[in-house]
């Protein structure tokens, strides 16, 4: 699928990771292989972001994962996003810092949009925040929060966390008045953080493609992904904002071997470079305009992986 429409301008990191008709390669962290019930050891963890910036992957993907939920079988990178955002912002100059996803009823939206601004700042525009509603129940009761009117929270979040962006903001919000007599400091750098809605999230297809500047999903059958990316633009275009970019995580394995034998493994692919560049070009064909590349099930070395994919993918997928 191909669009010959715009996608909003926005910061850094949304301009060049984002392209219609292209698609570009970042990673999910931690950049390393862990089980189902281990805790990640994070060691060269900014040695790895870095080798990933150097090497030209557009952008690196972080979790907001607040309480390790062991039936979920999956801690996330550990480190509060807005924390280690702050961290990237200083140790690198060009790479996406993205986090996909805040959790956003379980955050206060004055909160999230302070810290999603001063790690903008910090970065120099290179901030894009992932929005979601949370699918782990357990964690609400901690915090005091009910899980069935998330939703509603999620909606009155983006419109106040959109409102602070605005110069001595005023809203009177579900969770709180702003009073136009008080400002939200520092502003992002070009005037918004990019919101990107994943999932549902517990509103309409309409809401989402209204509201959002970006819809992250996951990976599915061709065909179910094509016909929800196409679902997904139809909406958009309904709104006459013109088109929106689509992402979408992938699990993989990256053997040596280039002829080696293909297998799926969860939300992916162990097989060779060769396999996998067909395939992110069938993605590119049906609309997919970023795919976040998640090592966790790989068992090669790191940075041998990270070099074998920048040499056998990025060059067919480079965005200038």
């Amino acid at each position: 699928m191909k669009t010959d429409l715009s996608f909003p301008k926005m910061n850094r990191a949304y301009n060049a990771t984002f392209q219609p008709g292209r698609l570009s390669i970042g990673l999910f962290l931690p950049i390393e292989e862990y089980g189902p019930e281990d805790i990640p050891t994070l060691q060269r963890h900014i040695e790895r972001v870095q080798l990933a910036e150097t090497l030209g992957f557009s952008a690196v993907w972080l979790r907001d994962v607040p309480f390790n939920v062991p039936a979920f079988g999956d801690v996330g990178q550990i480190f509060d996003p807005f924390v280690y955002l702050g961290a990237l912002a200083a140790c690198t100059s060009r790479i996406g810092l993205g986090v996909g996803s805040v959790i956003l009823p379980l955050r206060h939206p004055a909160h999230v949009a302070k810290a999603a601004a001063s790690a903008d700042v910090l970065s120099g525009g290179r901030v894009m925040l992932g929005i979601a509603s949370g699918d782990r129940p357990e964690e609400y009761p901690a915090l005091n929060m009910g899980y069935d009117d998330r939703g509603a929270r999620f909606r009155d979040s983006v419109n106040y966390i959109r409102t602070c962006s605005e110069s001595f903001p005023k809203l009177d919000a579900a969770q709180g008045r702003l009073n136009g007599h008080m400002d939200m400091l520092p502003k992002p750098v070009t005037g918004q953080v990019p919101l990107l809605i994943t999932g549902g999230s517990q509103q309409t297809p309409e809401w989402g493609a209204e509201h959002g500047d970006g819809w992250i999903t996951y990976p599915r059958n061709a065909e179910n992904q094509r016909d929800l990316i196409s679902s997904y633009r139809r909406h958009v275009a309904a709104t006459g904002q013109g088109d929106k970019p689509v992402m979408q995580s992938l699990y993989v394995d990256v053997v040596d071997k280039p002829t080696a034998p293909t297998r799926p493994i969860v939300l992916g692919y162990q097989a060779g470079t060769p396999f996998l560049r067909d395939h992110l070009r069938s993605l590119q064909e049906m609309g997919v305009n970023h795919v976040a590349l998640n090592l966790r099930y790989n068992f090669d070395d790191v940075e041998d992986t990270l070099k074998r994919i920048a040499g056998d993918l990025l060059p067919h997928f480079h965005i200038t």
